[in-house]
């Protein structure tokens, strides 16, 4: 062994800790992964190498200075890594929780092959958490207002990362959502085994306390009208999100127990919410998801918490083929999900208006086989095929333009990025990107934060 420091990841293996084992996880719905410790922390931190060109920044779609404030953290300069953390992205604690790390940073980490990656994600999340609880908060003393006001459409990453970057410039921000509740699907579709809700509420709190004011419960295009808002402020931004669920027509789909992955999933968050007295409840059921990104594979371990008999997941493609993040398909097998690769499915069957179940044939080269079709028998159907655009019934008649297929057009060049037609106003995240990752929305708001600052002629 090396006594190095530098040579750290020799004598300090990877690990990443779990609660408890996939069965026992399954009778709760709390984070499945422990908060490192300090002594943890510091640990896993001395395993980085500091390379001199360091691909995790690189792969980071908002590219976080993972060395430098891993490198802070082991100073013991804790409030001066959440200080550079912030820099460049609005919800750190949110992304160390449910980035695909294994897809980006720690994918691309120069060790990942032969040690096993620094674990970025749960050292990002130690900084947040710890700094927030030992009481820091963003410096925002020293911010000079100016005379401009943004209305900011969507309170999830989008809007949220636009908001922070504004507000940091002096501009009055006043953030829109027809939901109770900040964080979009961070707060309605995400399940608390993977971002419990108290992250948000403390996220919503430090955002107040930097000047961002929040009009909850307020719909845009029926509560108050756009028209108004143009009246009203210098700019507006729209980070709305993609919410029509892809169904892929499926026959059947009108049948009783029968929905979609965001529907089912943002029934159980407002249940235990509190904001609804019931949920779509799959306790004692076979259960059966279509689909197996990351929304399918929510789908899955919520349904295993709620306590279905089974739970099998089908995917038209090979298990090499999954898009999503392996940790959480990793998870969901580990937490008792069965999976059935290379099936396609062709109708959803019932009985008295009731889902009975699916028939499917198995795949080869994109054919189905001949003679290969059969019915699984289910008592629930989820369909978790991704998520189209919902563009909003107002958008054309305020010029702000839209694709064929739905997405907000806007422009992609460095000086004004997410300008739509209307030059007033802005977009960003997955409403002009199409669905994506809550990362990528944080970047896209912050970038069109940027340009709302150069259109207003604020700084530099």
């Amino acid at each position: 062994m090396s006594d190095d420091k530098h040579f750290n990841f020799l004598n300090v293996p990877r690990e990443v800790q779990k609660t408890q084992t996939g069965p026992k996880r399954i009778a709760n719905f709390r984070e499945v992964y422990k908060p490192l410790k300090e002594i943890e922390a510091s640990q896993q931190a001395s395993r980085c190498i500091d390379c001199g060109n360091p691909y995790c920044e690189w792969k980071c779609p908002v590219h976080n200075h993972i060395p430098a404030w891993i490198k802070l953290l082991q100073k013991g300069r804790l409030f001066e890594a959440a200080e550079l953390s912030h820099q460049t992205n609005s919800l750190p604690e949110v992304c160390g929780r449910i980035c695909p790390q294994d897809r980006l940073c720690e994918g691309a980490c120069t060790m990942n092959n032969d040690f096993g990656a620094v674990t970025i994600g749960s050292i990002e999340k130690y900084i947040t958490d710890t700094a927030f609880e030992l009481g820091w908060m963003p410096d925002v003393s020293g911010i000079k207002k100016v005379n401009k006001r943004v209305a900011v459409i969507g309170s999830g990453p989008a809007g949220l990362g636009c908001a922070d970057i504004l507000v940091r410039n002096g501009v009055a921000v006043d953030v829109y959502d027809k939901s109770p509740e900040i964080g979009g699907l961070l707060t309605f579709g995400i399940p608390n085994f993977k971002l419990e809700k108290e992250v948000i509420e403390k996220r919503r709190k430090v955002f107040k306390h930097m000047g961002i004011k929040f009009k909850l419960n307020t719909e845009v295009g029926k509560d108050i009208l756009l028209p108004e808002l143009l009246e009203k402020y210098d700019a507006i931004f729209l980070g709305m999100g993609t919410y029509t669920a892809i169904t892929g027509d499926l026959p059947g789909l009108d049948l009783k127990n029968v929905h979609t992955g965001l529907d089912y999933l943002v029934s159980v968050n407002r249940f235990q919410l509190h904001y609804q007295d019931s949920a779509i409840d799959t306790k004692n059921e076979r259960v059966v998801v279509l689909g197996a990104g990351d929304t399918a594979m929510d789908c899955n371990r919520t349904a295993l918490r709620q306590g279905a008999e089974k739970v099998t997941c089908i995917h038209r493609g090979a298990m090499n083929s999954l898009r999503g993040s392996n940790r959480d398909f990793m998870n969901a097998q580990d937490e008792g999900t069965h999976f059935m690769w290379r099936l396609q499915a062709l109708e959803l069957v019932g009985k008295h208006g009731k889902v009975t179940g699916v028939r499917v044939g198995e795949l080869k080269n994109s054919e189905i086989i001949q003679g290969s079709e059969k019915v699984i028998p289910v008592d629930r159907v989820i369909v978790s095929f991704g998520f189209a655009p919902s563009p909003a019934p107002w958008f054309v008649e305020n010029n702000i333009g839209i694709t064929k297929n739905g997405l907000i057009q806007a422009q992609s060049s460095r000086r004004l990025r997410g300008q739509t037609a209307n030059e007033q106003i802005f977009a960003g995240g997955d409403m002009v990107r199409g669905s994506d990752l809550v990362v990528t929305a944080v970047f896209d708001g912050r970038n069109a934060a940027e340009s709302i600052l150069k259109y207003l002629e604020v700084g530099d």
